[in-house]
This record gives structure tokens, C-alpha cells and sequence, in this order.
């Protein structure tokens, strides 16, 4: 019997944003990717015939009032029906904070912001290895009780595990080139703010590349075996 080609849905809410090395091992394992813009670039796309989902990360907070709020929860109500359709998603910081919230956890402002290259306290390497992983933000995870929590730090919660889908908290996919686009567009000052010299921080996202890769192929791995579930049995090759 013929297999079709996995498809896998991206979601991003800035234009400086983009899957990058996530993107990248999907691809290297037979899928199709397609990235649509939210809320920016119209409403969220039909789940029909999709496979997976990928949530990037955002500058708002998912407890944000006003006009924030309105998308957001769009967002979460089209998550619970990626999920009751059978789709296995990895949330990815803000998409993390999304998964959390849209299946009864809570997201609060962390102790501190985490900008910069950190390592992290792993249960299970082979699903989510220590890293070191790229970390820019300034929320945390209070998973709900059916979540199981896969690593953490002194700051909270960095990956969990919720059904079929993978939540982390810092960022596989970031390369240089996007590492450099955040700092362009405002990013700069907010790693000065969190203790970090930009520059510093950009020449060793650029020195940690190589391994970023393997690490995000091994949490893409991990992403598929969750959506071969029995309840799920996504057509990835083996």
C-alpha cells in the first residue's frame, strides 16, 4: 500500500519568525510543510488532511487582555480540535504556554526572564535531550495534572508531554540567521536586559549550530513516535 506524504501544518505570529531546524528535520523525514501566518496573515487554516502541527513562539503572553486575548483564544479552541481530529502537536515556547493553557494548565511570568544557552534537568534524553537549547522568554508552564513533565530548571517547566503532543519550552528551531532577526527587530535590548551581550549570544548561536540540528532531528523524532500512537498512526516513513 502506497504512504502519503506526512503534512505538517506551521504556525508563526511574527514575519521575523519561521521553523528553521525543526523544519528542516521534518522535511529530511518525508514531510510536507506548509506555514501560515497568525493572526496577521488571516484566520488559522483547515485541519483537513494535516498530520502535525508546529506552534512557534510569540511576543505576547497567553493571560494578555485586550486585542491579544481575542486571537489567542482562537488559537486554543482550534488546538482542542487539532487534537480531537487525531493531529500530534510540539508547541514551541509560546506554542508550549498554548498547549498548557488550552488543556487546563496555567501560564504565570517566570522568576526571571531566560535569554541565552541553558541546559536542562532531562527524564528522558531520548525524548528531550539536556541540550544545551536557545531560551528567550519570560513565562512558564504550570502543566495540567494529566500533562507528564519531561525536563525542567530552576526556572520551571521545560518540556512536557500531554496525549500525543510535545510541548518545550525553549527554542529547536532557532539558526543564526533567525537568532539575528530577532535581535533586528527588537530583540537587542531585551538580551541586554536579561544579562546577555547580543553579540556574544549571536557568535555562540552560530558556534552551536551543528549540534542545534541533531538536537532539534532528535526532538523531531521524538514528535513522530508520539503521533504513531496507536490511536494515531501517522504514515511518517519508518
Amino acid at each position: 500500500m502506497a504512504t502519503t506524504t506526512p503534512r505538517v501544518i506551521v504556525i508563526r505570529h511574527h514575519a521575523e519568525d519561521w521553523a528553521g531546524l525543526i523544519a528542516e528535520a521534518f522535511e529530511a523525514r518525508g514531510a510536507a510543510l506548509s506555514t501560515h501566518l497568525f493572526p496577521d496573515g488571516g484566520p488559522l487554516p483547515a485541519l483537513d488532511g494535516a498530520d502535525h502541527v508546529v506552534l512557534l513562539g510569540a511576543v505576547p503572553s497567553v493571560y494578555d487582555d485586550g486585542p491579544v486575548a481575542e486571537w489567542v483564544a482562537q488559537e486554543l479552541a482550534w488546538l482542542r480540535r487539532a487534537d480531537q481530529a487525531g493531529l500530534a502537536v510540539l508547541g514551541i515556547c509560546f506554542g508550549a504556554q498554548a498547549l498548557c493553557a488550552a488543556f487546563g494548565g496555567t501560564v504565570e511570568p517566570a522568576p526571571a526572564k531566560e535569554v541565552g544557552w541553558r541546559l536542562v534537568e532531562t527524564s528522558d534524553p531520548a525524548l528531550v535531550p539536556a541540550g544545551p537549547w536557545l531560551q528567550f522568554h519570560g513565562d512558564r508552564c504550570l502543566p495540567p495534572p494529566q500533562a507528564t513533565v519531561v525536563a525542567r530548571n530552576e526556572i520551571g517547566v521545560q518540556a512536557f508531554t500531554i496525549g500525543r503532543h510535545l510541548a518545550v519550552q525553549f527554542h529547536p528551531e532557532v539558526d543564526e540567521a533567525q537568532l539575528r532577526a530577532w535581535l533586528d527587530a527588537g530583540g537587542r535590548a531585551e538580551a541586554a536586559q536579561a544579562g546577555q551581550d547580543p553579540d556574544e549570544f549571536l557568535a555562540r548561536t552560530a558556534a552551536e549550530e551543528p549540534a542545534a540540528r541533531a538536537r532539534a532531528a532528535v526532538l523531531v523524532d521524538a514528535a513522530i513516535r508520539m503521533a504513531r500512537r496507536p490511536d494515531r498512526a501517522v504514515s511518517f516513513p519508518p
